[in-house]
């Protein structure tokens, strides 16, 4: 562990070649802000995208935009958190990965925060060679902006259970309850089941689905979420590569073989939204949630829309209620699905590691345990 003066900093220079740890000054936070230590940082889809530039980002930059840890330092005129709790040195904490500006269009007249084109989003589009460079959450410490909306954990919340889901719980809260707005009895397909379509099938379990229909792989990953009681059935893509296959298996696994009330597409595969369509009932609902970075286009038949009357929806991250939101949830969510079986743990040196296995979907979640030692 590097002096307290000092962090540690995973650090991406280049697209497709090796993270290297470099060394920051761990700055005193200005008024507004906060110094936190981080404990848990969570390896997330995007940042292998990121890692391989499919997304427009600046470089060099220090990844992680996940992260739970303990308060080291408050600015000035920092006596709470986001919900007004009272917030001290020590204290056990979680923030939201981006700062919407909160004075344009889409944050003011159209209120969706998640739409601002201006949000500071850490370990995404905040530079580590301008201050405060620490934006990020594979460090031990990041310097959380004012504006940074934190949560100081509940006491029955643990790190672990906090970074288990990582972003994609709140993504899940925003796409899966406020958009989708699944109820009581409904049937849900879920594409994909990596770590968005565990928490967005998780979710529409404790929305009241009757039925949820996991369909992804690898095999692993759909063993891991019967094991904890996610979804009702599971079809393996690789054990039935074929999508007509598949679409039927779906249909069986409904009422009357009518489709899914609503399906979530979580796969972020551009030819998954086709297959989805095809899954849903007449007068059902699809949501794109998994398209976060730009894969390319996909023949689409738009006559599926009109004949099916189909409600087709989109999700764009989340907000700072939508952190809130899974803050509030993860109690019953522990309750009901053991998360730390989600997790597994990385020094922080085994970065790359970690971001390799991620790519490969050979773990569900990666964390990288940020206070081990070396």
């Amino acid at each position: 562990m590097i002096a307290e003066s000092h962090s540690r900093a995973v650090v991406l220079r280049a697209f497709n070649v090796p993270l290297a740890i470099e060394s920051a000054p761990v700055p005193e936070p200005g008024p507004g802000a906060v110094v936190a230590q981080v404990g848990l940082a969570g390896v997330c889809g995007t940042d292998v995208h990121l890692h391989h530039g499919q997304l427009p980002i600046p470089l060099p930059i220090i990844l992680g935009h996940e992260g739970v840890g303990r308060v080291q330092r408050l600015g000035d005129g920092v006596a709470t958190d986001f919900t007004g709790h009272s917030l001290r040195e020590g204290d056990a904490i979680a923030w939201s990965s981006n700062i919407p500006c909160g004075h344009c269009h889409w944050c003011v007249v159209a209120g969706e925060r998640t739409l601002c084109e201006t949000r500071k989003v850490y370990g995404v589009n905040q530079r580590f060679d301008e201050l405060p460079r620490l934006s990020g959450s594979w460090a031990d410490a990041i310097y959380l902006q004012p504006g940074s909306a934190i949560f100081r954990l509940p006491d029955d919340v643990t790190p672990e259970q906090a970074i288990a889901l990582g972003c994609a719980g709140p993504t899940a809260v925003h796409g899966v309850i406020d958009v989708t707005g699944i109820t009581a009895g409904d049937t849900v397909v879920v594409q994909g089941s990596g770590p968005v379509g565990i928490a967005s099938a998780m979710y529409a379990h404790l929305a009241g689905a009757a039925r949820v229909i996991l369909v992804g792989g690898p095999a692993s990953r759909l063993d891991l979420a019967r094991e904890i009681g996610v979804g009702d059935a599971h079809i393996d893509i690789f054990a039935f590569p074929d999508p007509a296959e598949r679409v039927r298996l779906v249909l069986d696994a409904t009422p009357g073989r009518r489709g899914a009330d609503v399906v979530l597409e979580c796969a972020g595969a551009p030819e998954a939204v086709a297959e989805g369509w095809e899954m849903a009932r007449r007068g059902g609902s699809f949501l794109a949630l998994g398209q976060y970075t730009d894969r390319g286009p996909t023949p689409l038949n738009p006559h599926l829309i009109t004949r099916k009357q189909l409600r087709i929806l989109g999700s764009w991250g989340f907000a700072e209620k939508h952190y809130l939101g899974h803050i509030q949830a993860l109690p019953r969510l522990a309750a009901r699905f053991d998360l730390s079986r989600l997790i597994t743990r990385y020094p922080l040196e085994d970065a790359n590691r970690a971001l390799a296995d991620m790519a490969a979907g050979r773990v569900m979640k990666p964390v990288l345990d940020v206070s081990r030692e070396s």
